[in-house]
């Protein structure tokens, strides 16, 4: 399954940008050292400039200003209260210098990760140390000197502050992508679930029905082989038609898990224009069927018409499959005031140890697949399905489900 544009898009905006922070990160004391020695060799080229190394005080300040960075990493508001603290006493007792940016930087760093209070607090010392050295060191040009500092000071952590909400703007994307990602796995995971469930209802309805018939025909056929080669000849004919139809619904219902579904068309699902087909099967396999219609079959959503094709077919196989014999079916299906509603009756002396017989075992839960796959089919439209042994002996199972599929849904 493809990824969703706006997740490929998130994705792509934060890759370069995490990678940036993983290795940052990871590095942080290295980083810091690197800042601090190349304030540093900046300060002192800069002093070498102005032919001040021989002053003792300007190298003491210069190492002084830029030995508390590496501390970043333990507490940003030790870093920064360290440097402002020697730039005081520089203040008081020396020159400026280009050492003097490790203030900016502290301020920055502390804008960057510190809370808000200290940042505010931080923010008030670099604007009173810009109004204190401009007073001292540019007494001709106070106001040109301030502004420069202060603006200097301000783009600081303006920065570090702009930079924190980008970083909280990209977790946030960042989570948000690993959250698309984790719900289009949990569709993807899901769609497969229903399929699974779908074919496997399909799979259980198809198989049980035909190799039930086949197995009464093919019964029917080796009774009647010594008295009626005909008959017998008759019934493996129909034997072998059930199968062939059994394998080409099997075909057709797996033909969805192909690679490329244009190999082959598909069949559409069976509705109830096939239920004389059914009852035909059925009859064949020694249970005659008789069935009342009232309603028009062919308005119903082929949703629907699969869902009692196939509860009728179950409901069938269990007759075939349990009902002693002779046995009679009974089908009627009743389209009325928007609902569906099948009930199909077996009347025959129950076999041994079938459900409903007399002194059987009564199965714990909600039945076997071939009723669990039933109730699905009532629920997912709205229905309900009813199934137990009649007081008199026999099976009856009863379907109702909405004949609209939207009302069902509402």
């Amino acid at each position: 399954m493809s990824a969703r544009p706006d997740e490929a898009l998130t994705r792509w905006l934060l890759r370069p940008t995490a990678r940036a922070a993983e290795l940052a990160a990871a590095h942080e004391t290295i980083v810091d050292v690197a800042v601090a020695l190349l304030i540093a060799v900046a300060s002192v080229a800069g002093l070498a400039i102005q032919a001040r190394l021989g002053h003792a005080d300007t190298i003491v300040f210069c190492v002084l200003l830029c030995a508390p960075l590496p501390f970043r990493g333990r507490s940003r508001s030790l870093c920064f209260t360290l440097v402002a603290g020697v730039a005081l006493a520089q203040w008081l007792t020396s020159t400026p210098q280009i050492a003097d940016v490790s203030v900016l930087v502290a301020l920055y760093w502390l804008a960057l990760d510190g809370p808000p209070a200290a940042i505010i607090a931080a923010g008030i010392v670099a604007e009173a140390g810009a109004v204190m050295a401009a007073a001292r060191w540019s007494p001709t040009d106070v106001i040109k000197y301030w502004i420069g500092l202060s603006a200097l000071g301000v783009a600081s952590a303006v920065l570090g502050v702009s930079i924190r909400e980008r970083r909280a703007l990209l977790a946030t994307m960042r989570e948000r992508a690993a959250r698309l990602e984790f719900e289009r796995d949990q569709e993807g995971r899901l769609g497969a679930a229903a399929e699974r469930a779908r074919i496997a209802r399909e799979m259980h309805d198809i198989v049980s029905h035909n190799l039930t018939v086949m197995i009464g025909l093919a019964d029917g056929a080796s009774y009647a082989l010594q008295s009626s080669p005909e008959t017998a000849g008759s019934a493996m004919q129909r034997v072998s038609a059930t199968g062939r139809q059994a394998l080409s619904e099997m075909r057709r219902l797996l033909g969805v898990l192909r690679e490329d579904p244009s190999a082959e068309p598909f069949e559409p699902q069976p509705g109830l224009d096939r239920l004389d087909e059914l009852l035909a099967r059925v009859e064949a396999a020694g249970v005659p069927v008789s069935i009342e219609i009232e309603g028009d079959p062919h308005e119903l959503s082929g949703g629907v018409q699969l869902a009692v094709f196939r509860v009728a077919q179950e409901a069938l196989t269990n007759t075939l499959k349990h009902a002693g014999r002779p046995a009679t079916a009974r089908l009627a299906l009743r389209i009325t005031g928007g609902r569906v509603d099948l009930v199909v009756i077996d009347v025959a002396p129950v076999a041994p140890g079938a459900p409903g017989a007399p002194g059987a075992p009564v199965a714990p839960g909600p039945g076997g697949r071939g009723l669990h796959g039933m109730r699905e089919r009532a629920t997912a439209y709205g229905g309900t399905l009813e199934a137990g042994p009649l007081p008199d002996g026999g099976w009856r199972v009863h379907l109702s489900v909405a004949a609209d599929v939207d009302a069902a849904v509402r």
